[in-house]
């Protein structure tokens, strides 16, 4: 599967099999993933994975949370804002159309949404779920890194075969995830994400994306990058040549001690975090 046909295949899967997901799959996965960008190499997100008894627990314990009618659990971040404006109240109505449409659960019929909505806390049935935490002192780049290495695993998943659904409602039950997996008081839960085999069974119609001159917009022109390479290039951009020039070959003085320093090391690992400032 090329990544143009993982992208386009993904989507939130609300209905798996109870086909178990090989634990050696999730390894691979998550080591993969481990590449995704990450400002300055901080790698904020912190990966919970559970299967088989831990898990069963967990669903068994949201579900009597919800049978008892028990409130949700404070928020620590918003959701959505409060007020949603155009395009975005739009696109959401569409979705909620679209999904329970799917179901054949009226616009109207509350308790309906509120029972299809309940298949969040059994993970759709899937047999694998993750739950995602980042530290409570990160700020909104470090969501932004959260975000591209979920978006890295779930790709990763359908190169395998596999579907997922990623589930910031478990955010509103963190206290019943927490008994589970005991975690430090200083993460916070983003989201869950179920994974498995996807069950065909089970009803769904596929979201729509906005049209592409909703969301993107091309300036269109002769860039920098392509002026410097440029001969005869205005002498605007002369000194871009210069700069491409001088990091074609050797590097600066200053870079060659850096790498000296570093024992020739000009990556670092994902496991480490390099000792210099970012350039």
């Amino acid at each position: 599967m090329d990544v143009y046909e993982a992208v386009t295949s993904r989507r939130a899967v609300r209905g798996f099999t109870d086909q178990p997901v090989p634990m050696e799959v999730l390894k691979r996965v998550l080591s993969a993933a481990a590449w995704a960008p990450s400002g300055s190499n901080l790698q904020p997100w912190r990966i919970y994975v559970l299967t088989g008894e831990p898990l069963a627990e967990l669903k068994k314990r949201a579900g009597e949370r919800l049978t008892a009618g028990d409130p949700w659990d404070e928020r620590e971040y918003e959701m959505y804002p409060p007020e949603l404006k155009s395009p975005y109240r739009e696109r959401r109505s569409a979705f909620g159309r679209e999904r329970y449409g799917a179901l054949g659960i009226a616009r109207d019929d509350w308790e309906a949404r509120q029972r299809a909505a309940a298949g969040n806390w059994d993970c759709f049935g899937a047999p694998a779920a993750l739950f995602i935490y980042i530290d409570r002192d990160m700020g909104p780049p470090q969501w932004a890194d959260l975000g591209m290495y979920l978006q890295t695993v779930m790709l990763l998943l359908r190169a395998e075969g596999l579907h997922s659904c990623p589930q910031m409602a478990w955010s509103v039950y963190r206290k019943t995830v927490a008994e589970i997996l005991q975690p430090p008081d200083e993460l916070m839960l983003f989201c869950g994400m179920s994974i498995g085999f996807e069950d065909a069974t089970v009803n769904y119609i596929r979201t729509g994306r906005a049209p592409l001159d909703e969301t993107v917009t091309f300036v269109e022109g002769s860039s920098p990058a392509i002026a410097c390479g440029v001969t005869g290039a205005s002498p605007a951009w002369s000194g871009c040549r210069r700069s491409v020039a001088a990091t074609a070959g050797t590097p600066p003085a200053h870079q060659r001690r850096r790498l000296d320093h570093a024992g020739r090391r000009m990556t670092p690992g994902r496991a480490a975090v390099s000792r210099f400032p970012p350039a």
